[in-house]
Parts: structure tokens; C-alpha cells; sequence
């Protein structure tokens, strides 16, 4: 390497040391104007997904095999670190849209959304701490009703359908 990059780059972390950078995280501050609330969805219907399995998730009889109580550890623990990484997912994605995305104008021709956003991030969290269908299926509702939202915001149509997941359940999509 020859000596001015050996120089600049001592130069960098002397400064580095002296001044550390800011850690910065964005979706796009572009802004790209890329958004969407499918992923929100999606990660919402896997929280759903989650407690199913967990509900259907039976416990190894007490004279179970060592084996049968590991596969049932195993199985215990991915579905609940599936399903809270999920809602948080759907946190993230919220909060992307709601604070990147939507405009003062947009927030004062739908004064829910606020609101909204709030009740999504509780029910996510709740859905995080609790193995609870209701807390699943109240949070995908809200993450739709959210994307209805979204959507009114760029003059487009939606229409639930049905997802195709095992979970069951909809999604909001765009019509047109």
C-alpha cells in the first residue's frame, strides 16, 4: 500500500477516535418512494402462523424419550423466536411507512392513522409476550385496516383476499 494511503488512513481512525461516527439506519432517505405494506402483512400472518403451531405444539408425555422432549424444546423455541421476530418486523415496517411515507396532509385526511400506528405497535408487542390467537388475528386486523389506509393514500382500490397461507387469513392488495 503505498505510503499517502497508509497515511490518509491512519488520519481516518485518528479522527474516528477523536470524533466517532454517527451510526445511522434508513430505509430509503432518498426518499426512493418505495413503500409498501405487504411485507407488514406477510409478517403478520406468520405471527398468526406461529400461534397455531404453538396451540398445536403437544407436550412430550412424561416418559417421553430424551429425543421426543428435545425435538418438542426445539420445536417450542423456533416457533416462538419466529413469531417475535415477525412482530417485530411488522413494528419496523410501520414505523417506515408511517414516518417516511406519510405526510402532514396525509396524516390530517386520515386522523386515524395515528392512532393506528400506536394500536398496531402495542398489539405487536403483545403478540410478542403472549402465545394468544386473539392478540394474532387483532394485530394482522390492524396492519390491514392500516394498508387500507396506505393505499387511500395513493388513490388505489384494495380488496381483501384470501392469502393462501396455512394460517388462512387476507390480505389488503391494490385492485388496480
Amino acid at each position: 500500500m503505498p505510503a499517502t494511503h497508509r497515511l490518509r488512513n491512519a488520519l481516518v481512525l485518528a479522527l474516528d477516535a477523536v470524533l466517532p461516527p454517527t451510526k445511522v439506519y434508513a430505509h430509503c432517505d432518498i426518499p426512493c418512494g418505495i413503500y409498501d405494506p405487504h411485507e407488514a402483512q406477510i409478517a403478520a400472518l406468520t405471527v398468526l402462523r406461529m400461534n397455531q403451531l404453538l396451540g398445536e405444539l403437544k407436550a412430550p408425555s412424561a416418559d417421553a424419550k430424551l429425543e421426543e422432549q428435545i425435538a418438542h424444546g426445539h420445536k417450542l423455541a423456533r416457533y416462538t423466536a419466529v413469531k417475535e421476530l415477525h412482530a417485530e418486523r411488522v413494528k419496523h415496517e410501520v414505523r417506515v411507512i408511517w414516518g417516511d411515507y406519510f405526510t402532514p396532509d396525509m396524516v390530517r385526511a386520515n386522523p386515524q392513522v395515528n392512532d393506528l400506528v400506536f394500536r398496531i405497535l402495542k398489539c405487536a408487542s403483545k403478540a410478542r409476550q403472549e402465545v394468544s390467537l386473539p392478540a394474532a388475528e387483532e394485530l394482522l386486523g390492524c396492519v390491514q385496516e392500516f394498508a387500507e389506509i396506505f393505499w387511500k393514500t395513493k388513490s388505489t382500490a384494495t380488496a381483501k383476499l384470501p392469502s393462501h397461507q396455512k394460517s388462512g387469513g387476507t390480505l389488503v392488495l391494490p385492485t388496480a
